[in-house]
């Protein structure tokens, strides 16, 4: 008899692996034993003719085809056991047993939280059932997993599960290998695992009986029919609720919240509930039922007016989702939350538990301190959530579903680089100021961290700081050299500079936008030595390589390098983070450099945006941008884009989050694309510098006349939107024939604009194009880390090789 070792790597601990084994490994008739280890698992089988025997053949087949379902396998590799002793011991064996867990070095990956299965569901509902009604219920294939754990390999140890010890039912079914139960960390019931109540703001805890409910979760979801606010604790973080369609409740949550233009996430018992306000195709329909469950932007019933889509939105509260044609919502993904929507009907608001722009809550006690203020009631349960991860989201654009932000069911689950990253040296990126993510490279993988938030915060800053330190020791990843941004300012560029000094490594700066190209090609698997595309990068600002503000930009290159070869022209940002606030400063600036304010003004006396601006401290903003003090230039696409919100009055007069002012205009402009022809003009011209310099001047005068004629708004959006992908696509389709190139990616910010993006991308591959969009990570700043991560490689790679 011979035998041999098969090593398989991937996402394989935690997620019901090994009893998948051992199931196969019996049904085929094979001897041996499976663990985990650092590197993943590590099967010993028996065999007739190592590499040939029909069994192990026939098993390994097996196993890929029936692979559980939050594993992933990247690879398998077989090799013949030669050592006699080892050999021996397995002949000797009569059976295919299961071993403990070997303590070597980490190679392995943890897998994010997963959606409560159908079977935990089942159990939860059954009254015959040991878990009815139990809020903690999990099995191998769902429940938490990122958001309990504190080191690996995976074990109940390292966990905060290690509280609860388990009693003997269900220290029987962990140990079964035949039950879905075996190994699964979390795993609990009513006699041993986590407890949940209620308590009031001045911590007293409530009696469900005293409120006619049979337990805590029944009277939180009698309260929240009555229109009562609650702070939620669920997996990754706290939630606030409220009843979506009590206009009161609505409202006074966003009140105390200070959330006060933002769209609040909705969550909703089932699809036939969200199809009552929602439209869901099938594509909708297996996102929000998938084991990551995010949030997902669907298009509201109506949006188009209900009468031409024949479509009776049901009511909600006006101030869900003021003006806006899309909404967030998901469905329950853990027991917490289908018990408490059992019996309703319509939605809750279900938004992050925090002041806003803070981080959300996870901890008990900084919940009261933090939520006591915000929510009536809190509903509390004593497993600690050990990593926050806040709930992700997507939305399907250009036929893809696309991650705006990548947190829960998603992080951190790792994601292989393209070939020719293969023997990349252990790097960690530290992402941008906004949305921001980390990336550490081991392995040929990227391993980006969950949703972090804007660094500005002191607390989320905190919470980077502390969620770094937690990656590198949980993934054992020890960095040889460090990316940062461009920026000077940016906490994470500066956390990045002062670790390199400290520890003597190498920092590599990679300038924004690079950074977002790189991130695109990294995410459609473009090989190292592909060669160079044509990026098209919008967003809002990002410091550029010759230290002015870039935003709008065509960039020709690859992952070593890149040229600027076109931009938007640059425009004032009077008063500098004022203008990001305040969007009639862009409107007045951009009017300044097309012509003139006082061509303008003259021309359009009496028009309303014209007056609006009258009644401003204009002279204050001349002389900012007279003598260049804090009116820094930049070619930002998103400034452009709150220019003509503020022209057409949408988006607020000052702006309480990133992209109010675009998110508005593009709600505006979706009820109108199809009304209109031709868009706005841009003008061409070439910097000193050789680029193309694309001009938005001439839109201003079709745009200010046709206010003046009473053209409605919608369609002046919509003329915007179609006017700006139209010279996006003509500028793209001339570069790309000048310098030989094939392929362009499109990112940044401004490209969550699903109008923008499908117009965009269908404009150029209708001309023969390859696009490359992003889909597994953000377009937007949450994605930059990735891109990082591949430039410094790329270059660690090239020096190390001589190129």
């Amino acid at each position: 008899m011979t035998a041999e070792s098969i090593r398989v790597r991937g996402l394989v601990q935690g997620v019901g692996f090994r009893p998948t084994v051992w199931r196969l490994a019996r049904a085929c008739g094979l001897r041996g034993d499976v663990r985990n280890d650092g590197e993943g698992v590590l099967i010993r089988v028996c065999g007739s003719v190592a590499g040939y025997d029909p069994g192990v053949s026939g098993f390994l087949n097996r196993l890929l085809k029936e692979c559980p379902p939050l594993a992933r396998i990247d690879s398998i590799e077989r090799r013949p056991i030669a050592d006699p002793q080892a050999l021996a011991d397995l002949t000797q064996q009569d059976d295919f047993v299961i071993l403990e867990s070997a303590a070597t070095a980490v190679h392995t990956g943890i897998v994010a939280d997963a959606v409560t299965c159908a079977a935990c569901v089942a159990e939860i509902r059954d009254p015959a059932d040991r878990r009815f009604r139990y809020p903690f219920t999990n099995c191998t294939h769902c429940g938490p997993r990122l958001s309990i754990v504190a080191g690996i390999p995976y074990d109940r140890a390292r966990t905060s599960m290690s509280a609860f010890p388990m009693c003997p039912d269900c220290a029987a079914e962990y140990k079964d290998p035949a039950d879905r139960r075996f190994h699964a960390q979390p795993n609990a019931c009513p006699v041993c695992g986590p407890k949940v109540w209620l308590q009031d703001a001045a911590g007293c805890v409530l009696d469900p009986t005293a409120l006619g409910a049979e337990d805590a979760i029944a009277a939180a979801s009698r309260l929240l029919a009555e229109g009562r606010i609650l702070a939620i604790k669920g997996i990754g973080g706290f939630h606030l609720a409220c009843d979506a369609t009590n206009p009161d409740a609505v409202a006074e949550l966003r009140r105390r919240k200070r959330r006060y233009a933002k769209p609040l996430a909705l969550m909703a018992r089932d699809l036939d509930v969200i199809r009552g306000y929602c439209r869901v195709a099938a594509r909708d329909a297996a996102l929000l039922s998938g084991p990551a469950a995010p949030i997902l932007l669907s298009d509201r019933v109506g949006s188009r007016g209900a009468e031409r889509d024949g479509e009776r939105p049901r009511p909600l509260a006006p101030d869900v989702a003021p003006g806006q044609t899309t909404l967030g919502v998901m469905l329950p993904y853990s027991p917490i939350h289908h018990l408490l929507l059992a019996d309703w009907d319509r939605p809750l608001v279900m938004t992050s538990g925090n002041l806003s722009e803070e981080p959300q809550c996870i901890d008990n006690g900084d919940a009261l301190g933090r939520l006591g203020q915000l929510a009536d009631v809190l509903l509390l349960h004593d497993r600690a959530i050990l990593n926050r991860v806040d709930d992700s989201v997507v939305r399907v654009m250009a036929g893809e579903p696309r991650l705006l932000r990548r947190a829960r069911g998603f992080a951190p689950t790792p994601l292989p680089l393209p070939p020719g990253f293969e023997d990349a040296p252990p790097l960690l990126a530290l992402g941008g100021e906004l949305k921001n993510t980390f990336c550490l490279v081991r392995d040929g993988q990227a391993i980006l961290s969950q949703h972090l938030g804007d660094l500005e915060d002191a607390k989320t800053a905190r919470e980077f700081e502390r969620t770094l330190a937690l990656y590198l020791d949980l993934f054992q990843v020890v960095p040889e050299a460090l990316a940062v941004d461009l920026h000077p300012d940016y906490r994470s560029s500066l956390i990045g500079r002062d670790r390199a000094a400290r520890d003597g490594l190498p920092l590599i700066g990679v300038q924004h936008h690079h950074a977002h190209l790189a991130s695109t090609l990294a995410d459609n698997g473009w090989p190292l030595d592909a060669g160079p595309v044509l990026g098209i990068l919008l967003d809002g600002l990002g410091y550029g390589s010759d230290g002015t503000l870039w935003g709008g930009e065509f960039l020709l290159g690859d992952y070593l390098d890149f040229k600027r070869v076109a931009h938007l022209k640059p425009v004032s940002m009077p008063g500098g983070t004022r203008a990001i606030l305040e969007p009639w400063r862009n409107l007045y600036a951009h009017l300044e450099s097309a012509g003139g304010w006082a061509a303008w003004r003259a021309r359009f006396a009496g028009l309303e945006p014209i007056e609006r601006l009258d009644a401003k401290p204009l002279a204050i903003l001349n002389t900012l941008i007279a003598r260049g003090l804090n009116a820094p230039l930049s070619s930002s696409t998103g400034r452009l884009f709150d220019a003509v919100a503020a022209a057409l009055g949408v988006g607020g007069e000052v702006l309480t989050y990133e992209g109010q002012a675009a998110i508005a205009l593009e709600s505006l402009a979706a009820v109108a694309m199809d009304r209109v022809g031709d868009g706005y003009l841009f003008a061409r011209s070439t910097a000193p510098t050789g680029e193309v310099v694309l001009d938005p001047a001439p839109l201003w005068d079709a745009l200010l006349a046709d206010l003046s004629r009473g053209r409605p708004p919608e369609e002046i959006a919509a003329a915007f939107h179609v006017g700006l992908a139209t010279a996006l696509v003509t500028l793209g389709l001339d570069l790309a024939s000048r310098y030989g190139i094939s392929t362009v990616a499109l990112s940044g910010g401004v490209f969550q604009n699903r109008l923008l993006l499908e117009s965009v991308a269908s404009g150029l591959e209708a001309a023969g194009l390859r696009v490359l969009l992003q889909r597994q990570v953000p377009a937007n700043d949450g994605g930059i880390s990735l891109g990082q991560a591949a430039v410094a490689a790329a270059r660690v790679l090239s020096d190390s090789s001589g190129a």
